[in-house]
């Protein structure tokens, strides 16, 4: 069958080296060894986000007992880790299951055109040197998340051109900056800000975090106590398998309990802040966000460092509008002026839905908004397409594992059944839908519109319930209603 297909031709093409594509890369030669697959990084490294960005301080805001792979122990002693270590881990993992071989670097993918005459994907590929290839392959795998990487979200300031300082976005940051001794503001609230406020205020003389509104902000240890005793006394995966297990249901219960009890959790997040900060300490301005806990996601701060940062006056935090830039520094709209040389905008990301590809099926091009998530993982009318993003209340690759497996469950299915075509397509023409993302983050709201939409119930929601997702995803049938197979001989890959 394969030598009438046209060439080069692959089982799976996999998008995207980092976290999301190396795990779905070990799910997929684990559970289907004779598929042939390939990695398509864009970038000429692996790692994906962990690579991108150098700002200071950068490091994950999930615990990596649940942020690491399910198949491989994180075994250092920092449970809330810094790039570089990150880096390594994920190197590492590649190196170990032989999925480094796999990886082609400088591949972006620009286009890619689902045929049902013949029932695959042609994939439009622009290489480092800017020609152009065609791969062509049965399934196409999008684990690229979902960030622009080549620009971050960067509102116009008025009178930035008057400043006489560096203006820095931290997703372009220079690798020679020198900030030692100097007055730096971070606008900027959200876990970039909170990271690079304490980690530069070891250097500069001065940093101030300027925010529009609030985020909820938790201190949490940087090294896991018990997790490092349960690696001294067990066996590295035994350990490893228990922490994850405890860390898993403690973010689930903080979550639900949020949601459930949001004055409570309020009340609480204000009470640690309050102890956490200097006496007399503005915290209801600087701390109390106008949002309930877990509309936005939570600001992990390690060892408590921004605290700390405040608290021997190395930091501070102001909230007001920004009415114009200086010469040398921000007028606020309040008229208070904070003098700086250096102003980063940490003022966020945007979204590029699967890297930007554009979908099509049969030559009509795949409009977005007007699909809907199957089970979290593929689009409506989008033969043999899935894609991996995680959670946004809790670790992401919590859910990316999961996706990852159910693909490969999907897969052996098919092969069993000599099916050669997998559809989602929603029955009801009158299904209501709603935002792919129920989630309050300003990168989200300026997206909506660019993305698909998940609807009232399951298989068509973007379900954000590890436990619910384990069942489904790992132990219920693969098979759906909702979810069509086709032989190859019936030629039905086509959206109908």
């Amino acid at each position: 069958m394969r030598e009438s297909l046209p060439q080069p031709w692959l089982d799976v093409l996999i998008v995207g080296a980092g976290i999301s594509g190396i795990g779905a890369a070990y799910y997929l030669q684990k559970s289907n060894p004779h598929k042939t697959y390939a990695i398509l990084e864009a970038r000429e490294h692996s790692g994906g986000t962990w690579a991108l960005f150098k700002y200071p301080g950068i490091r994950s805001d999930s615990d990596l007992h649940t942020f690491g792979f399910a198949f491989k122990a994180w075994t250092e002693d920092k449970a809330i880790a810094d790039a570089p270590s990150i880096l390594n881990y994920l190197r590492n993992t590649a190196n170990e299951y032989g999925i480094s071989a796999h990886i082609r670097y400088q591949h972006k993918v620009i286009a890619a055109n689902w045929h049902s005459d013949g029932a695959y994907w042609q994939v439009t590929v622009q290489q480092g040197d800017g020609t152009r290839q065609t791969l062509y392959c049965r399934w196409l795998f999008c684990a690229g998340g979902y960030y622009n990487y080549e620009q971050g979200f960067r509102p116009h300031f008025s009178g930035e051109q008057d400043f006489a300082g560096q203006l820095i976005h931290p997703q372009h940051w220079p690798d020679d900056l020198d900030y030692q001794g100097k007055k730096v503001v971070v606008i900027g609230s959200g876990a970039t800000a909170v990271t690079l406020v304490p980690a530069m205020a070891k250097e500069a003389a001065h940093v101030t975090m300027l925010q529009r509104t609030p985020t909820y902000i938790l201190p949490v240890p940087a090294e896991d106590k018990i997790a490092n005793l349960l690696r001294a006394i067990l066996p590295a995966d035994w350990a490893y398998a228990l922490t994850r297990r405890k860390n898993i249901a403690k973010q689930r219960y903080l979550w639900r309990f949020c949601i459930r009890f949001p004055n409570l959790a309020k009340r609480l997040i204000r009470w640690v802040n309050r102890k956490s900060l200097p006496a007399g300490y503005e915290v209801d301005k600087h701390f109390t966000p106008p949002y309930n806990p877990w509309d936005q996601r939570l600001c992990a701060v390690p060892d408590g460092d921004l605290y700390e940062a405040i608290n021997t006056a190395r930091a501070d935090i102001v909230t007001d509008q920004i009415e114009r830039i200086t010469a040398n520094g921000i007028l606020l709209k309040s008229g208070q002026h904070l003098d700086a040389d250096i102003i980063v905008t940490a003022t966020g990301l945007n979204i590029l839905p699967f890297g930007g590809i554009q979908l099509s099926v049969n030559n009509q091009p795949v409009v977005l908004k007007n699909t809907v998530a199957f089970r979290g993982m593929m689009l409506s009318d989008v033969p043999n397409f899935a894609f991996a993003v995680g959670y946004t209340n809790a670790s992401w690759t919590l859910k990316v594992d999961l996706l990852s497996q159910h693909f490969c469950r999907i897969l052996q299915y098919m092969d069993e059944h000599d099916y050669a075509v997998y559809l989602a397509k929603v029955s009801d023409p009158a299904m209501p839908t709603r935002p792919l993302l129920d989630f309050d983050a300003g990168y989200i709201k300026r997206a909506l519109d660019e993305l698909p939409r998940q609807g009232p119930a399951r298989p068509w929601v973007m379900s954000m319930d590890y436990f619910e997702d384990v069942k489904i995803l790992k132990k219920d049938a693969v098979t759906d209603p909702e979810l069509h197979f086709y032989p190859l001989t019936t030629n039905k890959g086509q959206a109908a």
